[in-house]
Protein backbone atom coordinates (compact mmCIF):
# COMPACT_ATOMS: atom_id res chain seq x y z
CA UNK A 1 0.00 0.00 0.00
CA UNK A 2 1.61 3.35 -1.49
CA UNK A 3 1.48 6.19 1.29
CA UNK A 4 2.15 10.13 1.08
CA UNK A 5 3.78 11.35 4.13
CA UNK A 6 3.97 15.19 4.33
CA UNK A 7 5.82 17.37 7.21
CA UNK A 8 7.38 21.00 7.48
CA UNK A 9 4.14 22.89 7.52
CA UNK A 10 3.36 25.88 10.24
CA UNK A 11 2.61 29.20 11.06
CA UNK A 12 5.56 31.91 10.20
CA UNK A 13 5.80 35.90 9.68
CA UNK A 14 6.24 37.03 5.58
CA UNK A 15 9.45 36.72 4.67
CA UNK A 16 10.32 33.73 6.28
CA UNK A 17 11.44 29.81 5.10
CA UNK A 18 9.37 26.91 5.38
CA UNK A 19 10.48 23.25 4.07
CA UNK A 20 8.21 20.63 3.22
CA UNK A 21 9.12 17.09 2.48
CA UNK A 22 7.27 14.72 1.75
CA UNK A 23 8.32 10.30 1.71
CA UNK A 24 6.78 8.02 -0.15
CA UNK A 25 6.44 4.71 1.31
CA UNK A 26 5.20 1.18 0.19
CA UNK A 27 5.61 -1.08 -2.24
CA UNK A 28 7.29 1.50 -4.76
CA UNK A 29 8.79 0.64 -8.77
CA UNK A 30 8.97 4.01 -9.71
CA UNK A 31 7.56 7.42 -8.37
CA UNK A 32 7.66 10.29 -10.84
CA UNK A 33 7.07 13.23 -11.28
CA UNK A 34 6.33 14.33 -7.99
CA UNK A 35 5.33 17.36 -6.91
CA UNK A 36 3.59 20.03 -4.67
CA UNK A 37 0.17 21.31 -5.01
CA UNK A 38 -1.35 23.95 -2.79
CA UNK A 39 -5.38 24.74 -2.05
CA UNK A 40 -6.23 28.00 -0.37
CA UNK A 41 -9.81 28.36 1.23
CA UNK A 42 -12.30 28.67 -1.77
CA UNK A 43 -9.50 28.42 -4.28
CA UNK A 44 -8.89 25.87 -6.65
CA UNK A 45 -5.86 23.44 -6.06
CA UNK A 46 -3.39 24.48 -8.02
CA UNK A 47 0.55 23.30 -9.02
CA UNK A 48 3.03 24.91 -7.27
CA UNK A 49 5.98 22.55 -8.58
CA UNK A 50 6.89 19.43 -9.78
CA UNK A 51 9.98 17.25 -10.55
CA UNK A 52 10.02 15.00 -13.29
CA UNK A 53 12.90 12.41 -14.31
CA UNK A 54 16.25 13.73 -14.62
CA UNK A 55 15.64 16.56 -12.41
CA UNK A 56 13.86 18.57 -14.92
CA UNK A 57 11.52 20.86 -12.99
CA UNK A 58 8.62 23.18 -13.49
CA UNK A 59 7.57 26.10 -11.32
CA UNK A 60 4.09 28.25 -10.94
CA UNK A 61 4.61 31.84 -11.77
CA UNK A 62 3.80 32.82 -8.60
CA UNK A 63 6.77 31.03 -6.40
CA UNK A 64 9.52 31.28 -9.28
CA UNK A 65 12.86 32.03 -7.97
CA UNK A 66 11.06 31.98 -3.97
CA UNK A 67 10.35 28.00 -3.95
CA UNK A 68 13.04 25.06 -4.69
CA UNK A 69 11.79 21.10 -5.71
CA UNK A 70 14.03 18.86 -5.03
CA UNK A 71 13.88 14.77 -4.17
CA UNK A 72 16.20 11.92 -3.19
CA UNK A 73 15.93 9.53 -5.69
CA UNK A 74 16.78 6.39 -3.45
CA UNK A 75 14.29 7.62 -0.59
CA UNK A 76 11.44 8.45 -2.70
CA UNK A 77 11.24 11.55 -0.67
CA UNK A 78 10.48 15.24 -2.29
CA UNK A 79 11.41 18.55 -0.68
CA UNK A 80 10.00 22.18 -0.69
CA UNK A 81 12.24 25.22 0.12
CA UNK A 82 10.40 27.80 0.76
CA UNK A 83 11.65 31.27 0.98
CA UNK A 84 10.33 34.90 0.97
CA UNK A 85 6.96 33.79 2.39
CA UNK A 86 4.07 36.10 1.99
CA UNK A 87 0.27 35.45 2.89
CA UNK A 88 -0.91 35.08 -0.19
CA UNK A 89 1.30 31.10 -0.18
CA UNK A 90 -1.08 30.25 2.59
CA UNK A 91 -2.68 27.42 1.37
CA UNK A 92 -3.00 23.60 2.82
CA UNK A 93 0.13 22.14 0.76
CA UNK A 94 -0.39 18.08 -0.77
CA UNK A 95 2.35 16.24 -2.15
CA UNK A 96 1.58 14.81 -5.37
CA UNK A 97 3.39 11.59 -6.95
CA UNK A 98 2.63 9.22 -10.07
CA UNK A 99 3.82 5.61 -9.18
CA UNK A 100 4.44 2.36 -10.32
CA UNK A 101 4.22 -0.73 -7.84
CA UNK A 102 5.97 -2.68 -10.66
CA UNK A 103 7.44 -3.02 -13.92
CA UNK A 104 4.02 -3.97 -15.68
CA UNK A 105 1.80 -1.59 -13.49
CA UNK A 106 0.45 1.56 -14.64
CA UNK A 107 1.56 4.95 -13.23
CA UNK A 108 -1.18 5.51 -10.49
CA UNK A 109 -1.98 9.37 -9.03
CA UNK A 110 -1.29 9.53 -5.13
CA UNK A 111 -1.87 12.58 -2.76
CA UNK A 112 -0.69 13.29 0.55
CA UNK A 113 -3.13 14.63 3.11
CA UNK A 114 -2.10 17.82 3.17
CA UNK A 115 -0.26 20.56 5.71
CA UNK A 116 -1.10 23.86 6.80
CA UNK A 117 1.38 26.60 5.65
CA UNK A 118 0.38 29.95 7.35
CA UNK A 119 2.23 33.34 6.77
CA UNK A 120 0.72 36.55 8.37
CA UNK A 121 1.69 39.74 7.41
Amino acid sequence: QVQLVESGGGLVQAGASLRLSCAASGSIFSANPMGWYRQAPGNQRELVATIGRGGVTNYADSVKGRFTISRDGAENTVYLQMNSLKPEDTAVYYCNAAIKVSFYSDYVNYWGQGTQVTVSS
